[in-house]
């Protein structure tokens, strides 16, 4: 259950066999979750943290008039609410975007973790560190690039993520998002995000039919997104 976390960590630091052991003791229970479905509640309190273990999930907020804003996509490897160990109340949801599988740490062993072992805090905190870091890169992209530039960096940042934990085959990767699903994690209309992936594919950058993506011309996809994988972390170095 915790392959897809160890390589997100080993990516970023040595991980010792102690505290591998310790990571499998902490992840437990185990939990299906189907397209649509929520795997945590807005406005909830959990007493566990959430691991994906297979699949794609969104972080979103309700509006006051129904819609929704999709802040974050979260893959294998990632803990969609560690957070929620401090933050207790969540004022946002996850939604489970394809089949999830989820496994669940108990909170009160994450406590025992930030205790006992240091270094693997470390590495856990550096975990919401990233996700922060996503955000922000998020933020640039609704408030300052293009659609094209910003669907572009989408995908880029997908294919890098999902690539560090193995779930990539050569320059493919699933990509089971909707239109409607781009448009509310862009910020736009399902009519906007339409036409600009016209545009990107007369450019012949990339192919995105049945739910799987394959990317034909990442330099030029880059260069289009201007993206620049820094904001991930992925440097193996003391933390």
């Amino acid at each position: 259950m915790i392959d897809a976390l160890l390589l997100n960590l080993t990516h970023r630091d040595f991980v010792s066999e102690e505290e591998k052991s310790r990571l499998r003791e902490l992840v437990g229970r185990e939990r299906t979750f189907g397209p649509g479905e929520d795997i945590v509640i807005e406005g909830s309190r959990p007493t566990y943290s959430t691991l994906m273990v297979d699949g794609l999930s969104a972080r979103y907020k309700h509006m006051a008039d129904g819609s929704r804003q999709i802040t974050a996509l979260q893959v294998p490897g990632d803990f969609v609410d560690l957070h929620a160990f401090l933050l207790k109340k969540l004022d946002h949801g996850i939604v489970a975007i394809s089949t999830c599988r989820v496994a669940f740490a108990d909170h009160a062993d994450l406590r025992d973790i930030t205790e006992k072992m240091p270094h693997l805090t470390r590495l856990l905190w550096l975990n919401t560190l990233v996700d922060t870091a996503i955000n922000r890169e998020w933020i640039s992209s609704m408030g300052r690039r293009s659609k094209r530039a910003h669907i572009a960096h989408l995908i880029c940042e997908l294919y890098v993520r999902l690539k560090t934990v193995d779930r990539v085959s050569g320059w493919s990767f699933q990509l089971p998002l909707t239109q409607a699903e781009l448009a509310d994690a862009m910020g736009i209309s399902l009519v906007h995000v339409n036409k600009t992936l016209q545009v990107l594919r007369r450019e012949e950058v990339f192919i995105w039919e049945n739910r799987t993506l394959q990317i034909i011309d990442w330099e030029r996809l880059t260069e289009i997104a201007e993206f620049d994988q820094t904001y991930l972390n992925l440097i193996v170095e003391p933390r």
